[in-house]
């Protein structure tokens, strides 16, 4: 295990709008705001389209992670995650995940990794800038290659 008591510094309420790209919206929103680094308690919208980790074909490894994505399309959508800072290019690293209903499938619903999303109608988000320590997300080789959050 690995904690690390938190600083916050500032929340925000932000809302992304119909047809934008959900990770390039995000990716702007903290560029223009200074943000390198927080979390997303939650936020909750609709996604014309998205791009979520799964797969139907067999797993030849069941303990390593799934890097296939699955496509699915008129979703209501929950989710959360965090916010790493990228040292190399000095932008975000995000790890979102979401609870999607199929709105034409009787709100079937999928859970994963959030891989890519087009906004249908709005996004509402929280986010909540950590300014202390350093959130940093580096692959770990051992683990077959994961980014996984650390605190410097």
């Amino acid at each position: 295990m690995r904690a690390h008591e938190l600083t916050v510094g500032r929340t925000f309420g932000v809302t992304f709008d119909h047809g934008e790209d959900f990770y390039e919206a995000l990716s702007t929103f903290c560029r223009e705001h200074g943000i390198r680094q927080g979390y997303l308690p939650m936020f909750i919208g609709a996604f014309a389209e998205a791009e979520l980790v799964g797969t139907c074909d067999k797993l030849e490894d069941p303990d390593a992670p799934v890097w296939a994505k699955t496509h699915v399309t008129n979703v209501e959508a929950f989710g959360a995650g965090t916010l790493a800072h990228d040292p190399e290019t000095g932008g975000i690293l995000p790890h979102i995940h979401v609870s999607a209903g199929l709105k034409a499938q009787s709100a079937d619903g999928r859970t994963s990794h959030l891989l890519g999303a087009k906004v249908q109608f709005l996004s509402e988000l929280l986010v909540v800038e950590v300014t202390s320590p350093v959130m940093t997300r580096p692959r770990n080789a051992n683990l077959y290659d994961v980014p996984l959050l650390t605190f410097n």
